[in-house]
């Protein structure tokens, strides 16, 4: 009021320029208001916690309280960065003082709620320099939750979620600016305070609502992956598993605890976090929570959470550590994910029934994931056998009758279909004779029979496994033949019996010719993986089966040629290719080879050709089997002409194309020759780089040595069969250095013999001492084998000395020959350059007439021809220089 104004201090009244001073009402508020701002602005936070420290602090309540008010009044529009760490330890001051008053706990709560709001920096440098201490403050929060105060637990996490709200406050003191959105975020990183309340849940256990916020407030710090991590340090995992099952009317506690899970996975290593949830426990509470969801759960949300728990239990499946068969809730899984299909009431889902809704075609889809990955567990099968999965899963093996069929959209059933049969394919091996018993061949065979029929079905191929099938069956029919490769992959005799009694290799064949003319329109990844597939099919029927291979003779070989004609250009194109030709040449090697007519209609069709012409591609990856299918061609005597007869580029046989691979192959493996390909070393002539560094290593009499290891892991021992079958002699188009190479292969099996040796002496050296004649048998075996060494390189020394030999005498006929053609030039030019002088000087014109006239003359007969007429050899009149002809 103007009445009190005169008491204010000097400092703080109101002047105007001039002397004049403001009299009205209005201006001594604005003083009054002005004094207040900076009474609050001038609070003392030193001598507020030393009036909070006094020991006689129970006299001084009121005292303490209207301070604090003063501070909470200063610090409305927020903290400043440089107070805040006075600030905490009023808080803890606070804390302190609520055990025995309870008068703090409102400003407590005001405190914290002020921490809520963005901090205050007069600097950009601010947030760095002052970032320890706010860490460290933030950190302080946490431990706050020790505090047995339901309103100051409630109000530290409401003061955790608003870091999360990047609203600004409405005001500021001058000279201040907010700090960035995320800085509190990542001060809650770096003081751990994530860590401190997943601990703090132990404290709110038996407190609901408590427990609910606390939960959201790790809700929103789970978003961070470095606070993931810190609550992984806590066991986060298995503490909110274990509170799923808690009673909650409003459903939050299972909400919040599967969202921060979730986040927990997303964010952090996924073994770390099913490790946490794999005790007994944890699974049980899962199992009670997603079971009464199960049973009991008719909104949209409580469906979606069962699917989420679901994704979580399969998580779980997948550790053979977590008890989910002890716990039942493996049995429970099973039984609901056949429920719809077998049809036979069991208890643990007794009243239950599915809707066709999309949250239960989605958990449909996670119950079937859920098979294929309990099909990777042993202890599972003997569950899946007794619930029938099999006969539930060939529900879906029949062709798609009606759009909409058992409720379902035709794209939901598709989806469903494929799904069924993709993990058919992983189960039927663990179950074979419940595979047999439910007829399962017969009705793959008939499902494919209708995927190649001209039945009117338009695939919608929305899935992942309907991946190339829309407006087709090709999705239908690439599934089928997966259940089908994964049975016959066993080799089992009743499984192939079956397939082969009802018609299956003719029937496979006739898939394959509908798949590579498909292929012809537009080839894919999908047609070519079904053609692969089936070839593998039949190498696996046909092999060692006579009768089988005769089934698969004139119209396999038909369909096999063009596979192996194949552009090679295609091999390199990333669709399959590569692995469609091997499997072509798989099916050659067991539906071909050991059946002499199918071997015959093969070679009629000029087969032995291609597989050469192939292996002068030189692709590494194809020598081996084709070497291989090549040595056992050799069985048939009508083979070796075949390849006799081949010419490649520039006219190249067969025999230099083997010797090339062969110099090809000990290039690459490091064999020590010389520059003209001859032996090096006499004692080991054959060891690669490799093969002699490791040495001379001890193995037991079971174990194979290096030395017989080696031979199946490069080609030289094929090159070598195949070079013994066609034979080492009047091999054609092959040069000295041919010769030379093809010496070293001739004694392939000599040098092999000498390198065991040479292994087994020097074994017997480190272990024992022999006897003197065991030890002279010994060297002698080892002399022999280096003097097979020195004669093979004294004929290789032969072989280039006669072709340096040969190259001189042919040097020489070719000098020979090129001087006859410059003296015939010179000749030539002496004849030209007489005629060219006749026919420009008259006189040497008329001394060739006289030369050619005498030469006429002592030509003829000296004889007198009596009676007969004597005839003049010149033409009158003639005024050519040359003679005259015809």
């Amino acid at each position: 009021s103007p009445a009190r104004s005169p008491a204010l201090s000097p400092a703080l009244r109101s002047s105007r320029c001039g002397g004049e001073r403001r009299g009205n009402a209005s201006d001594a508020g604005a003083d009054l208001g002005a004094v207040q701002d900076a009474q609050l602005r001038s609070v003392d936070l030193n001598h507020i916690i030393k009036l909070l420290e006094d020991s006689d602090s129970v006299n001084l309540e009121k005292e303490q309280l209207k301070a604090l008010k003063k501070v909470i009044k200063r610090f409305e529009s927020g903290l400043p960065l440089k107070d805040l760490a006075q600030i905490i330890e009023i808080l803890n001051l606070c804390a302190e003082k609520m055990n025995e008053q309870e008068a703090f706990t409102e400003p407590l709560c005001e405190l914290i709620k002020l921490c809520g709001l963005p901090f205050q920096k007069k600097k950009l440098s601010d947030e760095v320099s002052y970032s320890v201490a706010v860490s460290k403050s933030i950190a302080q929060l946490g431990y706050l939750m020790r505090v047995p105060s339901s309103q100051v637990r409630i109000q530290i996490c409401k003061c955790v979620v608003s870091f999360y709200n990047t609203e600004l406050p409405r005001k500021l003191p001058s000279g201040y600016q907010p700090t960035s959105a995320n800085y509190k975020i990542q001060m809650a990183e770096l003081g751990g305070l994530a860590e401190t309340l997943v601990l703090s849940l132990a404290l709110v256990e038996n407190q609901l609502t408590e427990k609910l916020w606390v939960l959201k407030a790790l809700q929103h710090l789970s978003s961070s992956g470095v606070n993931c991590r810190l609550m992984m340090k806590a066991q986060a995992a298995s503490r909110l598993c274990l509170y799923l099952n808690g009673v909650d009317p409003s459903g939050q506690l299972v909400f919040r605890s599967s969202e921060i899970l979730w986040n927990l996975l997303e964010n952090t290593s996924k073994e770390e976090v099913v490790n946490q949830l794999s005790s007994l426990e944890c699974v049980h509470a899962l199992k009670e929570v997603f079971a009464d969801l199960l049973m009991h759960g008719f909104r949209h949300y409580d469906r979606q959470l069962r699917n989420d728990l679901l994704v979580i239990a399969t998580l779980l499946a997948e550790n053979p550590a977590a008890p989910m068969i002890e716990s039942g809730f493996t049995k429970l899984l099973i039984v609901l994910a056949t429920l719809t299909e077998v049809k036979i009431p069991n208890p643990l889902v007794k009243g239950l029934k599915l809707t066709y809704s999309y949250e239960d075609f989605e958990m449909k889809k996670l119950l079937f994931n859920l098979i294929g990955v309990l099909s990777k567990d042993p202890c599972a099968v003997q569950l899946l056998s007794e619930n029938d999965v099999i006969p539930a899963l060939l529900c879906y093996v029949k062709p798609n009758q009606k759009p909409g069929f058992h409720d379902w959209s035709a794209a939901q059933y598709e989806e469903l279909q494929l799904h069924a049969i993709a993990i058919l394919a992983s189960v039927a091996p663990l179950l074979v004779e419940k595979y047999l018993s439910c007829q399962a061949n017969t009705l793959l065979l008939v499902f494919l029979e209708w995927c190649i029929g001209q039945d009117p079905f338009i695939g919608q191929g929305n899935s992942f496994h309907g991946t190339g099938g829309r407006g087709n069956k090709l999705a239908q029919m690439r599934y089928s033949l997966r259940v089908l490769r994964s049975v016959v992959s066993l080799y089992d005799d009743a499984v192939n019996l079956n397939l082969c009694d009802q018609g299956a290799i003719s029937q496979l064949l006739d898939i394959l010719k509908y798949a590579a003319n498909k292929s012809k329109e537009k080839e894919d990844a999908i047609l070519l993986e079904i053609q692969a597939d089936i070839l593998f099919l039949l190498s696996a029927l046909c092999e060692n089966d006579i009768h089988r291979k005769e089934l698969f003779s004139y119209e396999g070989v038909d369909i096999l040629i063009p596979f192996i004609q194949m552009d090679p250009k295609k091999l390199h194109s990333g669709l399959g290719h590569s692995c469609l030709l091997f499997s072509a040449l798989d099916c050659l090697w067991s539906c071909v080879i050991g059946c002499y007519m199918a071997e015959d209609y093969f070679l009629e069709k000029q087969g032995i050709f291609l597989l050469l012409d192939l292996l002068a591609l030189k692709q590494k990856n194809l020598y081996n089997i084709i070497l291989g299918i090549l040595v056992e061609f050799c069985d048939n005597p009508k083979t070796t002409s075949h390849i006799s007869t081949w010419r490649g580029e520039k006219d190249q046989t067969a025999a230099n194309l083997l010797i090339q691979l062969w110099r090809q192959e000990e290039l690459e493996l490091g064999v020590q020759r010389d520059r003209y390909g001859k032996i090096v070393d006499m004692k080991r002539p054959l060891a690669g780089s490799f093969q002699k560094q490791q040495g001379v290593i001890p193995t037991p009499a079971n174990c194979p040595s290096f030395a017989i290891v080696e031979v199946s892991e490069n080609i030289r021992a094929k090159l070598y069969s195949l070079l013994c079958k066609l034979g080492f002699e009047s091999l054609p188009g092959l040069s000295a250095q041919d010769f030379v190479t093809l010496a070293i292969i001739r004694h392939y099996m000599d040098f092999k013999v000498g390198e065991v040796w040479s292994e087994l002496c020097a074994e017997l050296k480190e272990e024992f001492r022999p006897v003197g004649s065991d030890e002279e048998a010994l060297k002698v075996i080892s002399e022999i084998s280096e003097d097979t060494g020195r004669m093979v390189a004294a004929l290789q020394t032969e072989v280039l000395e006669s072709q340096h030999h040969q190259e001189i005498q042919e040097e020489e006929k070719t000098y020979t020959k090129i001087q006859g053609i410059h003296k015939q030039r010179e000749m030539i030019s002496k004849s030209w350059q007489n005629f060219l002088t006749r026919t420009s000087n008259y006189e040497a014109l008329k001394k060739a007439k006289r030369l050619q006239e005498k030469s006429i003359e002592a030509s003829r007969s000296k004889l007198k021809t009596q009676n007969g007429s004597v005839h003049s050899t010149d033409i009158k009149g003639l005024g050519t220089t040359v003679s005259s002809s015809q």
